[in-house]
């Protein structure tokens, strides 16, 4: 599939941009001898974690604890084994717990087919929300510091697991038609006097900016839209063997991923997106079988385009360069007259 050395430096900005120490990555990462050790190590990890939550001497420091053990356990789960997808469950407890402390305000939304938490600004009034969507691998946990941008902006911010992802990672299937999963955590936070789900905007990391864009042309809801190192199309033949296993293991098997697959294609979607979409992507992202997003801003009518030259997959290297611009294309795109 891959060797320890490639995985631990492809991953290395991804898990410290989600918020991970850097030093404390190194220290786990440069004890393994196999990658087979990931999952355990991270998984160790994770409870010193929640050990530390339990002895702090303050809620913030436990509180801090706990979301630095989500991300550890989330993270153990991103190789493509059913037992280390078992660790979701716990990153999932773990934020739980996280917020309990930090954010009390923080609301648990669940439906049929996603699971996720509602944050609200510190500031009153009717917010404009902004949905976070995770991609093939990765969960709400991973893009919480993405949701932070955006309370900073007015924004409230429903950071969803959907079907095969996260929480739902071994109950669920991956699903194509993600605007129907979008569309009904809407539905779960509509009528709200704190949260405008009318005035809505998505942001989609990695495969979720495909789902994002998908989102943007078929949900009447949403008025502003980024993407992030998201695909135009993906080619099952021609990409990797990681992307097979992580497809396989979370559409349900090898049949059902090839179907997945070629259903990953914004050719005809693009068009259709009337809404401000930003598209961030990295220039030094190359994955075989994928084509990433110049295509797609080129062909939304109201698409705009950020290339980082230097950037990595998601951008998490050099995350200056693209968060604040996208954080405030939604804040703005979601403050301005809806789109006709």
């Amino acid at each position: 599939m891959t060797d320890l050395a490639y995985f631990r430096d492809a991953n290395r900005s991804r898990v410290t941009a989600a918020g991970i120490d850097t030093f404390r990555y190194e220290r786990v990462t440069g004890r393994l001898d196999t990658l087979d050790e990931w999952t355990p190590a991270f998984t160790r990890t994770a409870r010193e974690c929640l050990a530390e939550a339990e002895n702090a001497a303050g809620p913030v420091s436990a509180g801090d604890a706990y979301r630095e053990a989500a991300l550890w356990f989330h993270f153990a789960a991103i190789l493509p084994t059913p037992d280390a997808l078992a660790a979701e469950a716990e990153a999932d407890r773990a934020l739980e717990r996280a917020f309990a402390l930090l954010e009390p305000t923080a609301e648990r939304v669940t439906g049929a087919d996603f699971t996720g938490w509602l944050r609200r600004p510190a500031i009153p009034g009717r917010a404009p929300l902004a949905v976070v969507v995770p991609g093939m691998d990765s969960s709400k946990e991973e893009f919480t510091p993405v949701g932070d941008a955006l309370l900073r902006r007015g924004l409230a911010v429903l950071a969803i697991d959907g079907p095969g992802q996260g929480a739902l990672a071994t109950g669920g299937r991956l699903e194509p038609d993600y605007h129907k999963v979008v569309g009904r955590a809407l539905d779960a936070v509509s009528g709200r006097d704190d949260v405008d789900a009318d005035n809505a905007g998505v942001i989609g990391l990695s495969l979720g900016g495909f789902y994002a864009a998908v989102t943007a042309a078929r949900e009447p809801r949403v008025r502003a839209a980024a993407t992030v190192s998201g695909p135009y199309r993906l080619t099952w033949d021609d990409a990797p063997a990681f992307v097979h296993a992580t497809l396989t293991l979370r559409a349900g098997g090898e049949r059902a991923a090839r179907a997945f697959a070629g259903r990953v294609d914004l050719a005809g979607t693009a068009a259709g997106i009337d809404v401000p979409l930003l598209v961030v992507e990295g220039g030094t992202d190359v994955i075989p079988g994928v084509v990433n997003g110049a295509p797609l801003a080129a062909e939304a009518p109201r698409g705009s385009y950020l290339l980082v030259p230097e950037g990595d997959h998601l951008v998490g290297n050099v995350r200056h360069r693209w968060l604040p611009a996208a954080a405030d294309h939604l804040a703005n795109g979601l403050s301005g007259p809806a789109a006709p």
